[in-house]
């Protein structure tokens, strides 16, 4: 009986999360599994209930379970906390507690999609890219970091981008692997004519190439890959980049397919994968059942497949989200045209029925 953790954190996370539940139910009434699911709290909520973004309790909850399902955390309400209770330090915490260094980001436009996405059809249509975030190492966790004030007047900041051959090395593998089982290509992204935690990137990534060499292996600087995304995102397999770029770039190739309400993410690594939709906590329509699940939902399906197994009950929620889609219905981010725009807690209704009635509108693609 699989153990998940939910951790809806703040804003929408509470709403979108729900209906993932509600799909994880609808699969277990399908295929006959039994979820047990248990609430902790993080972020803004838990520093409000108890003076930390990230409670010992919440950590045990995650340690014991088989996977964590995460909304979203933050909010201008907790924006002048200091940088160690603020909502996001719960998450960066999370991922560091559970050993989880790897985050993978799909970006995949869904048939019918296309005209949601700010770039036109023919540049998107039939993209599927998986961003690879490296995700405990670089300037997010590098030492030294703080302010000093200066003799002459003013402030000083700094933060340090650190990477060790270990970091880069496991992460590197990951993506070999990942992409041997896609299409076959990895693009790293580095800024390495310019950072030395760069060049040792491509140094280790290069190296690790060595041992898979039925995959293609190109190199690009950050910011012409950021350039590339929108000239010619289907270029793209599977992006390999560091924490801080895949941090801006996956949110970049969200947008290609129209909303980050449409994009899930896995991080992986430790013995307990943690899985969340790319959006944040959007507060000006919490508790409003305007949120984009989708994203919540495509996640759960992650769940499944990677920290479960259960491959095809994931593809049976990647389905139902495809026929949800087909069949005309968007919430309000992506809706356009002639669609029919339905609610939160109504999307997650209608993706539950396609799941409950076996729906196979053609192969989703696995993310």
């Amino acid at each position: 009986m699989p153990k998940i953790a939910l951790l809806p954190g703040d804003g929408i996370g509470k709403e979108v999360v729900r209906e993932a539940v509600k799909i994880l139910l609808a699969v277990g009434k399908r295929y006959n599994l039994d979820f047990v699911f248990e609430e902790g709290l993080i972020g803004g909520s838990a520093y409000d209930a108890t003076s930390s973004p990230l409670p010992p309790k919440t950590i045990d909850l995650c340690l014991g379970a088989d996977a964590v399902l995460l909304g979203a955390v933050g909010g201008p309400k907790w924006d002048d906390l200091p940088g160690n209770l603020r909502p996001e330090a719960g998450l960066l915490g999370i991922r560091k507690a559970l050993g989880l260094y790897a985050n993978l980001r799909p970006a995949r436009v869904f048939p019918g999609l296309t005209g949601a996405s700010p770039l036109k059809e023919k540049v998107v249509s039939g993209i599927d890219i998986l961003v690879i975030r490296e995700l405990t190492g670089g300037i997010y966790f590098g030492e030294p970091r703080g302010r000093e004030k200066l003799v002459s007047g003013g402030t000083k900041a700094y933060d340090t981008m650190v990477y060790t051959t270990e970091e880069v090395r496991r992460i590197a593998e990951l993506a070999f692997e990942i992409a041997a089982k896609r299409c076959g290509r990895v693009t790293s992204v580095d800024k390495a004519n310019v950072l030395e935690s760069s060049r040792l990137w491509r140094e280790v990534v290069r190296q690790v190439h060595q041992r898979y060499p039925d995959v293609v292996l190109t190199e690009m600087y950050v910011d012409n890959c950021a350039m590339q995304l929108v000239r010619d995102p289907g270029q793209f397999d599977v992006i390999l980049t560091t924490n801080l770029f895949g941090d801006i770039l996956s949110d970049e190739a969200a947008m290609l397919t129209g909303s980050l309400g449409m994009l899930p993410s896995a991080s992986l690594g430790g013995s307990v994968g943690l899985y969340e939709p790319v959006h944040g906590s959007a507060p000006d329509i919490a508790g409003e059942n305007k949120a984009n699940p989708l994203a919540t939902i495509l996640s759960a399906a992650m769940l499944l497949r990677y920290s479960l197994g259960l491959h095809q009950e994931a593809q049976a929620i990647e389905d139902a989200v495809e026929a949800a889609l087909l069949a005309g219905y968007r919430t309000l981010d992506i809706a356009a045209g002639s669609c029919q725009v339905v609610s939160t807690s109504q999307m997650g209704d209608l993706v539950a029925g396609f799941i409950r009635q076996g729906s196979q509108p053609g192969k989703a693609g696995a993310l």
